[in-house]
């Protein structure tokens, strides 16, 4: 019978009582299902972030009266304010993530943001609303990305974690890429409240996979104690058997030329959260940079993409929308481009990224004017683009990880008693965030001011800069030799 133990454990997603294990346990619990839940999860925030992007020029000249000549920096504005909630949310809500004993209802209190805030959006009709709305909408992606990719960090083995980090990189693009898409079609056919109507259908199931999942940590509650027991620094795992539960190491035990030294940390750190430490580590601060230009990229789309071919191509906004898919495509490859750098480190597969999407960039200027071809070359320009950008994400958001493990080998303790991967998330969050923040008005201004073109070669010029860091510090500094140099190497 369902008794009151069941009830509260199933509520924060903890044994209480004596409760009994929960229907479908190993599976509810396993590397798959998690993966799969975190992914809907950021999918679900960045597709209700993005599928307003081809509706809103006409909903804000209809709905709230905003002027034709105003309109381009409106809806500059309105795409900023959830990238400065992002980027305000992210560290708090990691150093919390990192203190809390449970992801579980982090995720949750997320989640029930995520609802008021697309309510606001659905029934709002003057930009006060709109504005708030999106702002909830910017904290609650917040929580999602720091507490989601800290719990996947929990329970991948860190030699897979490339490739489950491309799924989130995949599940970012598709949900930032397939909401103008699927927005601007169900705008132009069913109208506005159709396109929110489809985003409450997917919170729906966003949160029936974060009521079913369960933690590694606590699944291990109902399993048989064994003779090693689960220290702190380990995350629980499953053999590819899908067999018992057992400890996975946090980090790979390296061989013995490769074993870090224990190094102090600066007295005026000692006290200090584990963020401040992480932002003196160069390998984090080069994430964060190739993070934040990528995510400049993106968000650059969606401020003048859907205005420039209403302007050039006279398209409605399912035109506007479906020009999106061409940087869709590309993202479906993320999960390979991650395994690819778990094989051969992120060096070179990010550098390769970086720089090859510089042309592409600088291409762009060739679209000016309405025709078939314009429109193809266009189309494919942004499939070189988005094939570099997937080929960045999936390893960088790895490469945190990494980073932060290997900061705790050399400083034991300096990561807290939980580790600081939430924190480490929430850096990368912010510059993701302050992509998302200045992308748009970076486009929206340069093209008002100095053209497609101009906008096109600045970004280009953005990624060739950071093509050089990411050679020199991504997966440890390349100048270093000997001992050195393989410390870097052992996760």
């Amino acid at each position: 019978m369902f008794c009151k133990d069941h009830f509260y454990t199933f509520l924060y997603g903890q044994k209480v009582g004596n409760s009994e294990a929960p229907l479908f346990l190993n599976i509810r619990s396993s590397n798959a299902f998690i993966t799969t839940t975190i992914s809907i999860a950021i999918f679900t925030d960045i597709f209700l972030y993005s599928v307003v992007v081809p509706v809103l020029p006409f909903a804000l000249t209809g709905r709230v009266g905003v002027k034709e000549e105003d309109l381009q920096r409106w809806t500059s504005i309105f795409l900023s304010v959830y990238g400065a909630a992002l980027a305000v949310g992210s560290p708090i809500f990691g150093w919390f993530a990192d203190k809390s004993m449970s992801r579980r209802i982090p995720l949750l209190l997320g989640l029930l943001a995520l609802g008021g805030a697309t309510a606001m959006l659905c029934v709002g009709s003057s930009l006060p609303v709109l504005i708030t709305g999106r702002a909830l909408q910017g904290l609650s992606a917040a929580v999602v990305w720091t507490v989601g990719l800290a719990l996947l960090s929990d329970s991948i083995e860190r030699e897979k974690l490339g490739a489950a980090m491309g799924y989130m990189a995949a599940a970012t693009s598709i949900g930032s890429l397939a909401g103008p898409l699927l927005g601007g079609v169900v705008y132009a056919n069913a109208g506005y409240y159709a396109v929110f109507s489809m985003g409450f259908a997917i919170i729906g199931l966003d949160i029936f996979l974060r009521l079913m999942m369960v933690e590694k940590s606590v699944a291990q509650q109902w399993s048989p104690p064994t003779e090693n027991p689960v220290s702190l620094d380990s995350s629980v795992g499953r053999d590819s058997s899908g067999g018992e539960m057992q400890a996975v190491p946090a980090t790979t035990v390296p061989a013995e030329s490769e074993k870090t030294s224990v190094k102090p940390l600066p007295k005026w750190t000692q006290h200090m959260p584990p963020l401040i430490t992480l932002l003196r580590v160069p390998r984090v601060l080069v994430a964060m940079f190739g993070c934040f230009i990528e995510s400049t990229s993106l968000a650059s789309f969606d401020s003048v993409l859907p205005l420039y071919v209403k302007d050039t191509f006279h398209w409605t906004s399912s035109g506007a929308g479906l020009i999106f898919i061409s940087l869709v495509i590309p993202a479906l490859f993320s999960p390979v481009f991650g395994g690819i750098s778990d094989k051969f480190g992120s060096r070179f597969i990010t550098t390769i990224g970086l720089l090859g999407a510089v042309p592409f960039w600088v291409l762009l200027r060739l679209v000016d004017h309405d025709s078939i071809g314009q429109k193809v070359l266009l189309a494919a320009l942004l499939v070189f683009i988005g094939f570099c950008i997937s080929l960045v994400m999936a390893p960088l958001m790895a490469d945190i990880d990494h980073a932060v493990a290997l900061e705790e080998k050399k400083r034991p303790g300096s990561m807290g008693k939980r580790g600081a991967a939430a924190q480490g998330f929430g850096l990368f969050n912010l510059a993701y965030a302050l992509g998302t923040l200045i992308g748009p008005l970076w486009a929206g201004f340069v093209v008002q001011n100095g053209g497609w073109g101009t906008m096109g070669w600045s970004l280009g010029l953005l990624n060739g800069v950071c093509a050089i860091t990411a050679f020199a510090w991504t997966g440890s500094r390349i100048m270093l030799k000997g001992k050195e140099r393989s410390e870097g190497a052992v996760v």
